[in-house]
This record gives C-alpha cells, sequence and structure tokens, in this order.
C-alpha cells in the first residue's frame, strides 16, 4: 500500500517511516511532483493537517495522511501552538523559535507544556483524525543534539532529559506524534 505523507520535512517522514509495517511505503510531497508549499492558513492544529490532507487529495487524487504539530506552554495561554513553527518569524528557524521561547519564559515558574499531533487521514473516500499528546515541561537551556524543532528544550514527564538527548526510536515510543502514528496505523492494520 502506498501513501503520500503531505510532507517534505525528512526528519518527520524518515521518524514516520520507521513507525510503520513494511507493506505501507511513504511517499513525500516531492515524489508525487508536488513543490508548492501548500497553505497553512487554519487557526488550529486540527485545521492545518486537514488543509494539507486535502490539498494532496484534491490536487493530486492519492490517497494521503497529514500532520500538523504545535508546542503549547501554559504559561503562555498556549503559545506558540498552531504557530510554533514561525513563532520567531517567517523563516521558521529552530534556534530562534527556541530563543524566543526561552526568552518568553525567562520570569515563569510554571513551564509546563505540551506537543500536540493531529493527522489527518484520507482514505478511500473517507476522512479522520488522531490526535498524540506528550506532557512534559520547558527546561532552563537547550540540551541534545537529537531530534528537531522544539526537542532541546522539552523535557517529557518521565524523564530527566529533553527529546533531543534520547535516540529517535525511543523518543517515537512517547512523543506526540508516535502516540498519533499509533493511533494511525492501528486504524489502518484494522482496515486493510
Amino acid at each position: 500500500m502506498q501513501l503520500v505523507f503531505a510532507s517534505n520535512n525528512k526528519n518527520k517522514i524518515r521518524e514516520i517511516q520507521q513507525l510503520l509495517p513494511s507493506n505501507i511505503q511513504i511517499l513525500s510531497l516531492e515524489d508525487i511532483g508536488c513543490f508548492e508549499d501548500i497553505p497553512e492558513t487554519a487557526d488550529t492544529i486540527e485545521g492545518n493537517a486537514i488543509l494539507k490532507a486535502n490539498y494532496v487529495t484534491e490536487k493530486y487524487g492519492y490517497d494521503c495522511f497529514a500532520d500538523d504539530t504545535g508546542l503549547e506552554v501554559e504559561a503562555l495561554q498556549g503559545a506558540p501552538g498552531v504557530y510554533s513553527a514561525r513563532y520567531a518569524g517567517e523563516q521558521k528557524k529552530d534556534d530562534d523559535n527556541m530563543n524566543k521561547l526561552l526568552e518568553a519564559l525567562l520570569d515563569q515558574t510554571n513551564r509546563k507544556a505540551h506537543f500536540k499531533t493531529v493527522i489527518a487521514l484520507n482514505l478511500n473516500k473517507k476522512q479522520q483524525l488522531f490526535t498524540g499528546i506528550a506532557k512534559g515541561e520547558i527546561t532552563l537551556e537547550k540540551a541534545g543534539s537529537q531530534g528537531f524543532g522544539y526537542d532541546p528544550i522539552f523535557k517529557p514527564e518521565g524523564l530527566s532529559c529533553t527529546f533531543a538527548q534520547i535516540p529517535l526510536e525511543e523518543k517515537a515510543t512517547m512523543s506526540h506524534r508516535g502516540k498519533a502514528t499509533k493511533l494511525l496505523l492501528e486504524f489502518l492494520n484494522s482496515s486493510l
């Protein structure tokens, strides 16, 4: 079975492909000849996942899934949320985003946060949504070189280190994306 993952983020594609059984092959946007930026204009994480999945299905005709992820920080009333990738500007630089967040939390004692991933699956003309949440807190400084995005400043519940300090395989078992993908896989396995 081939499914398009509406992403060109090689880190995300690799992370998700590792979680899928070998009989499901992931195609990237590049693989199907989609080189345009898919608009992410919704004001929710769910909305952006749906926009991306629908864009690929409507324009290219493929069954597909798309995800959107946000980091929601309690002390910042859920920010950066849907704007996580461009929190520090349209250049979408991880370091700039992390620096801005650490600065915003400088005087905060409440550093609780959670990552939220929503996957929208368009399969056989039906749409399903799968949500994964990883609770934790924002650290005082960056640590680790694994992962991407906010991983170096996010310490998940139950760990004494950041997502960026653990191997990708271990992160996948407890991450927001891992949890949402597990639900997606359970659904795909029961539908095949």
